[in-house]
């Protein structure tokens, strides 16, 4: 167990062996003679049968292609039928040149890695398929189809992006996600970001009608409706990213603030006789118009009239007491 789980994350020659090498460890025929891989891959018409149990599980064997199940966490969502297409009719020619990786389920076998062969070997009208019988435990079946699609970059941001949120979802950490694939710790953040967008727009990403830059410019504005008609302004005048990530700040990329009620202030109140006399009293003294601005804590303001500099310096002088 402690062997398969240490090949995890180092490339997929970490867990298969390669053509040349499996040559040296040939697979017993019906008849008892070696059938070396070499053969056998090529041979659309090689005698079906089960692997032998007895035989190393690195060593590729053929397989009945009806025995197989596809991988039920194959990250992978879209497979281009023009490639697969490609892909069978070199099969017709060449033959399944690399085994695809199974395990044991039960009386059957499931498949670990190697869909599009798969699935273009069953285009192809292949009865057979050379695999490598694997232990691998289910929870690993992710990690490993995850490993092999972004080694061959076959995978889309927003796949990725589903394959990464499952491994976190499993357990796993960023940091930990990322030294899995080869990738920093931010790129495996952002491609889980590209969750928080709508079906709509993951749809334009994983058709490619959307580049990854174009959806995180989409994911500055949190307003759902404001960023939806800029993934539409997007797509209608072909914006570049450099002119989706300006305009996704003109849009702003806050989220709508509900409007406030301003603040009452608590009244002021009104003066009581006493303090009215006095501010009179101060009128009279200065022959100006004065007037109180109190607060509500005590204090305020004494607002003072003039009628121009000379009647400013007039009543200065008799604040200061130097009036004649």
């Amino acid at each position: 167990m402690s062997q398969r789980r240490s090949a995890l994350g180092r490339g997929l020659g970490a867990l298969i062996s390669s053509p040349a090498q499996s040559a040296e460890a040939p697979v017993p025929g019906p008849s008892g003679t070696p059938a070396p891989f070499g053969e056998t891959q090529i041979s659309v018409d090689t005698q079906m049968r089960q692997p032998d149990p007895n035989v190393d599980s690195q060593s590729p064997q053929e397989l009945e292609i009806e025995l197989i199940d596809p991988n039920p966490d194959q990250p992978r969502r879209e497979f281009d039928p023009l490639s697969l297409e490609q892909l069978s009719r070199s099969i017709g020619q060449h033959g399944v040149l690399q085994p695809v990786v199974v395990r044991r389920a039960a009386a059957r076998f499931e498949l670990v890695m190697g869909e599009r062969r798969f699935r273009a070997s069953q285009l192809a009208g292949r009865k057979t398929i050379p695999v490598v019988v694997l232990d691998v435990d289910p929870a690993d079946r992710l990690e490993l189809a995850i490993v092999e699609n972004v080694q061959r970059q076959d995978l889309n941001p927003i796949e990725l992006a589903y394959a990464y949120q499952a491994l976190a979802d499993a357990g796993h950490t960023q940091d930990e996600i990322g030294r899995k694939v080869a990738m920093d710790r931010s790129s495996v953040a952002n491609h889980i970001r590209l969750l928080d967008l709508s079906q709509t727009i993951q749809g334009d990403v994983e058709n490619g009608r959307l580049s990854m830059g174009h959806a995180k410019a989409l994911l500055q504005v949190t307003d759902v409706e404001v960023r939806e008609s800029l993934r539409a302004r997007i797509l209608s005048q072909s914006l570049s990213v450099r002119a989706s990530e300006r305009a996704a700040r003109e849009v702003g990329g806050t989220r709508r603030r509900p409007i406030r009620e301003p603040k009452l202030k608590p009244p002021i109140p009104a003066l009581d006789p006493d303090t009215r006399a006095y501010i009179e009293k101060i009128e009279r003294r200065l022959q100006t118009k004065v007037t109180l601005h109190p607060n509500t804590e005590g204090g305020g303001k004494l607002e003072i009239n003039y009628f121009n500099l000379e009647d400013l310096a007039r009543i200065g002088d008799m604040l200061l007491g130097e009036s004649s």
